[in-house]
């Protein structure tokens, strides 16, 4: 068989696009036209409605003028949608789309444009209408204040020592918390209830005090820095994932020393780049490390005064995109690099805070342009990176007393956070907020009787951390301005305990095993319990406590230890003075008379006594052996 030509084949569909158009175009018309009838006769129906409740009142003979007002009124009207309508059917030629608002419709059909497609601009007083929302929600944007989320909080127990480190991962489903009790215990929001448990504790650096926690980009790792000179990342679940090594301290020059040689202020995550962090150390240096080279460092920053002498760096952070590197001394300068020039920095304010005083916090706005420090002179500046030669604004009265109190900004960059310090018993520490525009006090937030050293407001979640000097981390949010966080945790009530659940043995599955070893499935807990309570060795009562003296641990009445037992009754000062061979002597006597407990058992094995007295020549002869008179 010969095979088909192409002409004989199959032909290709082929499509009528002028037809599909015109199709398409009659069906959009006749929509149109039927959204437009169903608005008249709404319109119609509210009109004879208002009609109806001015008659009634109105005096008839008024009533009756006003209905044939009406009447020219709707007669009026019918003229005019005739003429909509003819005007309509002319242009809904050329008009294609969704129908036409009843103010545009009204208008002389001359103003619209022959080739206009698709739906055309609102009518004039809806764009009124908008714009005046529109300024609402700016006056509501320009008060910055109306955003915080204060309305509620959560009080989350650390320990009874300060919290001075806290951390949250960027999604802000985990909080983690470090104090100056060595402690790192872990919060997870969406699997707390309302006792607000931590579920996870830790001491990751041993007896070093936590200075800073920081959740990786990712999320997946947490920065500890501590007293120590070897700062440490944790995974998630607090399993160490590396620790930076220890440097020489012999070595003048700390350039060339593989580590930090001296205690640690505090550290930061670089924002961009995974793996990447950078710590400030007592040795007068900022290094940046990464995590896959926990052996030497990646690059050294020895911030230097304008003599070129060494100074310590109290802490440092990273800009927004990752390129500068900022630090601030406790000569009172701050100095700020470029991420990949270590020799001299970028920008060197000399004067920033009052020499000899620790600058606790430096932090920059989410636009990269402003930088915010908080000094160890109470105060709060905030500087421009573009012209770093003078603050743009300063307050003063921020009392600090701790080495780690921060600052930070709003989400949307408009306000500026920082807390303060107090004595014990005097006063209440609080969170202030300053506007950025214009660096006033604007608010402020009282929240325990003890110093706030920590704060910190999440962008994602809206909610503000803040960390106690007497142990507490406390969460502020607000139901309807805030995400997720702790909104999760609050609405679940707290678990109650099952005793019942002690009773129950743990199902082993073995699906491979033989029939007659298969354990039955278990049906349901509830049951299961139920039947563990009617088994007389499953629901065995434990023995009580022994009851008197030993109950509880403890020996006897009259001591709460055991050494206190023994000093008692054993250990008793019993000395006696005597001579010793007069107290032994003093029962002979008694034992000579009644040879009962010693001279029976040794009659026979008894040796000769050396000092008793010499006998005569008869008595030895008598006392002679049989088998000596024998030889003789």
């Amino acid at each position: 068989m010969e095979r088909p030509g192409p002409s004989e084949g199959k032909k290709a569909r082929t499509f009528d696009l002028e037809a599909m158009f015109e199709q398409t175009r009659r069906t959009a018309v006749e929509r149109s036209r039927k959204t437009l009838e169903a608005r008249e006769k709404e319109e119609e129906m509210n009109r004879e409605k208002e009609l109806r409740r001015q008659n009634e009142d109105i005096e008839p003979t008024s009533s009756g003028s006003h209905v044939v007002r009406d009447c020219s009124k709707s007669s009026s009207r019918d003229t005019s949608s005739s003429e909509s309508e003819e005007s309509s059917g002319s242009s809904d030629d050329e008009l294609i789309g969704p129908p036409l608002p009843l103010k545009m419709m009204k208008e002389p059909s001359n103003h619209i444009e022959e080739d206009i497609l698709g739906p055309l601009p609102p009518p004039l007083y809806e764009e009124v209408e908008e714009d005046d929302d529109d300024d609402g929600d700016s006056e509501e944007e320009e008060n910055p204040v109306q955003k915080i989320p204060d309305s509620h909080e959560i009080t989350l127990k650390h320990g009874t020592k300060t919290v001075s480190a806290l951390g949250l991962d960027p999604s802000g489903a985990r909080l983690v918390t470090g104090g100056y009790d060595y402690d790192v215990k872990f919060w997870d929001f969406a699997g707390m209830d309302a006792s607000f448990k931590a579920f996870r504790s830790l001491q990751p650096c041993e007896c070093h005090q936590i200075k800073s926690l920081q959740y990786s980009n990712t999320g997946d790792m947490i920065l500890v820095v501590s007293g120590s000179s070897q700062a440490k990342v944790i995974d998630r679940d607090g399993f160490e994932v590396m620790e930076c090594i220890k440097g020489d301290q012999y070595i003048v020059d700390m350039a060339n020393t593989k580590g930090h040689t001296a205690m640690l202020h505090t550290g930061s995550w670089h924002p961009k780049i995974k793996g990447e962090f950078m710590t400030c150390s007592n040795d007068a240096t900022v290094r940046t490390w990464e995590v896959e080279n926990p052996r030497k460092q990646r690059s050294v920053f020895k911030p230097r005064t304008m003599q070129g002498k060494k100074v310590i760096p109290t802490t440092c952070t990273y800009s927004r995109d990752g390129n500068l590197i900022a630090a601030a001394c406790q000569n009172g300068s701050i100095q700020i690099w470029d991420r990949n020039l270590t020799v001299h920095p970028k920008f060197h304010y000399k004067q920033a805070h009052d020499p000899g005083t620790d600058t606790s916090c430096v932090a920059f706005s989410y636009d990269g342009n402003v930088l915010a420090s908080r000094g160890g002179d109470d105060t709060l500046k905030l500087w421009d990176i573009r012209q770093f030669n003078k603050p743009l604004f300063s307050a003063s009265g921020l009392p600090t007393l701790f080495p780690m109190t921060d600052c930070c900004f709003s989400p949307d960059d408009k306000l500026i956070v920082t807390g303060t310090s107090v004595q014990r018993g005097c006063g209440s520490g609080k969170l202030v907020f300053f506007e950025r525009r214009t660096f006033q006090r604007v608010y402020e937030i009282d929240i325990t009787d003890a110093s706030v050293v920590r704060c910190l407001w999440h962008p994602k979640l809206n909610q503000i951390m803040v960390g106690t000097g007497n142990g507490l981390a406390k969460v502020y949010y607000d139901p309807n301005k805030s995400q997720r966080g702790a909104k999760l945790c609050v609405v679940k009530t707290q678990r109650k305990a099952k005793q019942a659940e002690t009773l129950t043995q743990d199902y082993i599955i073995t699906p491979h095993a033989l029939p007659m070893f298969r354990e039955p499935r278990q049906r349901s807990t509830r049951k299961q319990l139920e039947k563990d309570r009617l088994d007389p060795l499953k629901s065995h009562k434990p023995e009580p406590p022994v009851a008197g003296p030993g109950r509880g641990g403890r020996v006897g009445t009259h001591g709460g230890t055991l050494s206190s037992y023994i000093v008692k009754n054993i250990a008793l000062d019993k000395t006696d003075d005597s001579n010793p061979r007069e107290a032994i002597l003093r029962h002979a006597k008694a034992a000579e008379d009644n040879p009962y407990w010693v001279s029976p058992a040794y009659s026979k094995t008894q040796p000769k006594t050396m000092f008793a007295q010499v006998e005569s020549d008869d008595e030895e002869a008598k006392n002679e052996p049989e088998w000596k008179k024998r030889k003789i």
